[in-house]
C-alpha cells in the first residue's frame, strides 16, 4: 500500500480546494429549506464551485451525473439530485468534491429541513460527533485499523451501526487514493496494517445506519441505502496530519 506523504506546499493546495468545499456546504446548508428542489441545490453548489475557479470533481466521476451528492432521508450516500422539493422534517446529506490546480477537496454534512424529530437529531449528531471524536484522537502513533475500530465503538455506543462496504479514503492529486478507511474494524487485529504518519491527507466519513449496516444500491445505480430501509446520516472532513495531529482542511 503506497500512502502519499504530502509536502507543505501540497497541503496548502489541498487546503485551498477544501475551503471551496466548505464554502459550498455552508451555502447548501443555508438553502436547505422547504420547497427547494434537489436539482436547484445542485445547481447552486456547482455555480459556487465554478465561481471560485474550481471544478466540481464529482461531476462525471465514475459516471456520476451531478456536482453534489444529495442523499435524502433513507439514502446514506451518493444520492442523485432530482426534482424532489424538500419538505418539513426531511433530512438531507450533501457531499461535495472540488478540484483546483490539480488537487482535490471532499467533505459532507447532513442537515434537517425545518423541524425534525428527536430521533433524526440523534442520528445526525452521531455522524458529526463520530467524525470529530475521530479527528480529536488521531495521532502519528496510531494505525488506521485502530482509528476504524474507535469509530465503530463510538457509533455503537450511540445505539447506531456503521454502513458497510463503503469507507473513507486518501485524497490528493486524485479524489480517491490509498488508504481505504472503513468506519468499522475489518478483521480481528486493530494493531495491524499501516500507521498514520505526518504528511498524510485523508477523508474520514462516518456513515450511520439505524439497525442494519448492510448496504444496497437502488435502481438508479447510485443511491446507497441500508437494508433496514430507515433514515441515515453522513458527515465527512478532509484532514492532514501535521505535527502528529489531524488538522481539518475542509473548513472556511
Amino acid at each position: 500500500m503506497a500512502i502519499a506523504l504530502r509536502k507543505h506546499e501540497e497541503i496548502a493546495k489541498l487546503r485551498t480546494a477544501n475551503k471551496i468545499v466548505a464554502g459550498t456546504l455552508e451555502l447548501l446548508r443555508a438553502h436547505a429549506k422547504v420547497g427547494v428542489s434537489l436539482k436547484e441545490l445542485d445547481a447552486m453548489g456547482e455555480a459556487y464551485i465554478r465561481s471560485h475557479n474550481a471544478k466540481p470533481s464529482f461531476k462525471g466521476l465514475y459516471g456520476f451525473p451531478s456536482a453534489v451528492c444529495t442523499s435524502l432521508n433513507e439514502v446514506v450516500i451518493h444520492g442523485i439530485p432530482t426534482d424532489y422539493k424538500l419538505q418539513e422534517g426531511d433530512i438531507i446529506g450533501f457531499d461535495v468534491g472540488t478540484e483546483k490546480s490539480g488537487y482535490f477537496g471532499d467533505a459532507a454534512i447532513t442537515v434537517g429541513v425545518g423541524e425534525i424529530s428527536k430521533e433524526d437529531e440523534a442520528l445526525i449528531a452521531c455522524a458529526k460527533d463520530t467524525l470529530y471524536h475521530a479527528i480529536e484522537i488521531i495521532n502519528d502513533r496510531m494505525r488506521f485499523k485502530e482509528l476504524s475500530h474507535e469509530m465503530e465503538k463510538f457509533i455503537l455506543s450511540r445505539g447506531f451501526v456503521p454502513l458497510r462496504s463503503f469507507c473513507g479514503h486518501g485524497i490528493g492529486k486524485k479524489p480517491h487514493e490509498e488508504p481505504e478507511i472503513p468506519n468499522y474494524l475489518e478483521g480481528d487485529n486493530p494493531k495491524a496494517g499501516p500507521k498514520i504518519k505526518n504528511g498524510m491527507v485523508f477523508c474520514l466519513e462516518p456513515m450511520i445506519c439505524q439497525k442494519e449496516g448492510a448496504s444496497k444500491i437502488l435502481t438508479n445505480g447510485w443511491d446507497v441505502v441500508s437494508t433496514d430501509g430507515l433514515r441515515s446520516s453522513h458527515y465527512e472532513h478532509t484532514v492532514a496530519i501535521i505535527n502528529g495531529r489531524a488538522e481539518i482542511l475542509s473548513i472556511v
